[in-house]
């Protein structure tokens, strides 16, 4: 398929700019792919939905400060500094980008805070991409309060508001644990402890896996053949313990429900010739859209996306591609809120 094929008019007004008080009341756009049907519901009414037994598979990483500002040398000019990924622990190697990037060559050096740091840049990446080496002698922890103290929540750029205090929790899951990621998986977000609760209590399992959100997801497709496109390589962990859980789902017909894209992405990274899960640690580039068949998953809950987002043709592609424009059609018509602090999408 061509990346024109998924592109549509997005309202501005429909991209949410901040969440919901209570994250479960968003509203639910219900899709029944095989009987083509769409029913609009409220997010807690999962609770309605999923049985005791079914598997909820979720990303417990965790976003950190990766938006940095610093000046140049000599010139003090302002440069936006996105901490991607360490590309070198020992080094202190990292893979960013910068913005204006034409102010950035190598050689020159950044300074973030009161000098707290510094880094030279050693390397062009791409157009935007730069590799850095953080000159700091102190120890990893020290080096983290750093980074989290110079750093902020690293919010879309389709927020058009300064960050926030109150982002810090907003954009991030209730499951995050594992240190890693720039982007929060949102399709988690609308899990609030009192749904959570409610949920373990009917018997409803939950699944743990990792995978360290980058851009990935994010970066706009340049390709209209979309063969041509590579996704980013994203890190992505799944335990024993985690197969184990889904792989008794599946045996058992019971529902295996993949909680946001990131989680697609990695179960899809880890299929069995048989349609099982492995336990897998590693690198993965998957570019899912259509048409592809899904292995494990029986159940996608996802938030609205983008056009021509990597997003969009996931859901496109565990769907239907027509009826996915029906859909997303009938949700800027109803004003469902957008993106990732918006409202969501249940495909059965």
């Amino acid at each position: 398929m061509k990346l024109s094929q998924f592109k549509f008019e997005l309202p501005q007004e429909l991209i949410a700019q901040e969440p919901l008080k209570t994250r479960h009341d968003s509203r639910l756009l219900v899709v029944h792919s095989k009987e083509k049907r769409i029913e609009h519901r409220t997010f807690h009414d999962i609770l309605d939905i999923f049985n005791e037994d079914d598997v909820f598979v979720v990303n417990n990483t965790q976003v950190f400060t990766a938006r940095m500002y610093g000046q140049k040398e000599k010139t003090g000019a302002q440069i936006e500094v996105f901490l991607l990924r360490e590309l070198n622990h020992e080094l202190r190697l990292w893979d960013v980008l910068v913005d204006p990037a034409r102010k950035i060559r190598v050689g020159n050096k950044l300074y973030f805070g009161d000098d707290d740091l510094v880094a030279e840049v050693v390397d062009n990446t791409t157009s935007r991409g730069r590799t850095i080496r953080f000159l700091f002698d102190g120890s990893d922890e020290d080096f983290s309060k750093v980074i989290k103290k110079l750093g902020e929540t690293p919010i879309p750029k389709y927020i058009q508001r300064p960050v926030k205090k109150e982002d810090e929790e907003w954009y991030q899951s209730l499951f995050a644990k594992n240190v890693g990621a720039v982007a929060a998986p949102a399709a988690q977000l609308h899990l609030t402890r009192e749904l959570l609760m409610r949920l373990d209590i009917k018997g409803v399992k939950f699944a743990e896996i990792t995978l360290h959100l980058g851009l990935g997801a994010f970066r706009e497709v340049e390709v209209e053949d979309l063969t041509k496109h590579k996704m980013d390589s994203e890190y992505c962990r799944i335990d024993q313990s985690a197969c184990d859980v889904v792989n008794e789902a599946i045996a058992n017909r019971k529902r295996v429900v993949a909680v946001g894209g990131s989680v697609m992405r990695a179960m899809e990274s880890s299929v069995s010739s048989s349609a099982t899960m492995n336990p897998t640690e590693g690198w993965t580039d998957k570019f899912i859209f259509p048409p592809y068949k899904f292995s494990i998953a029986n159940a996608f809950i996802t938030n609205l996306h983008e056009p021509g987002s990597p997003l969009y043709m996931m859901a496109c592609a565990y769907c239907d591609y027509d009826f996915m424009q029906e859909v997303y059609a009938e949700a800027i018509k109803e004003k469902y809120r957008f993106l990732c602090y918006g409202d969501a999408m249940l495909i059965l």
